[in-house]
């Protein structure tokens, strides 16, 4: 069975944050992120839509819709993306 709240810890976890630094951030209370995590609290829309941006995940993946997760390539220049784009194709057939 699907836990939003085990996601969005594990998440955080793996960013190596405490849930007062992810709530300092999202200018959110602690308290707020705590009930996420537990599932006591249900985020709002623009909430969740802030976590997703910040985790670098979807809606999607949050709500347990989907597992796949993102990479933000926000920034990069044409010849990383190029870089970026053999490097998955290596992945995806099993070369690398």
């Amino acid at each position: 069975m699907y836990d939003f709240g085990m996601r969005l810890r594990k998440l955080r976890e793996d960013k190596k944050l405490t849930q007062i630094q992810v709530a300092k951030r999202l200018n959110l209370h602690k308290s707020s992120i705590y009930g996420y995590e537990n599932n006591i609290r249900t985020p709002s829309l623009e909430v969740l839509s802030q976590l997703a941006l910040f985790y670098g995940v979807t809606t999607d993946y949050l709500l347990g819709h989907e597992n796949r997760r993102i990479i933000c390539v926000d920034g990069l220049t044409e010849r990383q993306m190029e870089i970026i784009n053999i490097l998955l194709l290596e992945f995806k057939q099993g070369k690398a």
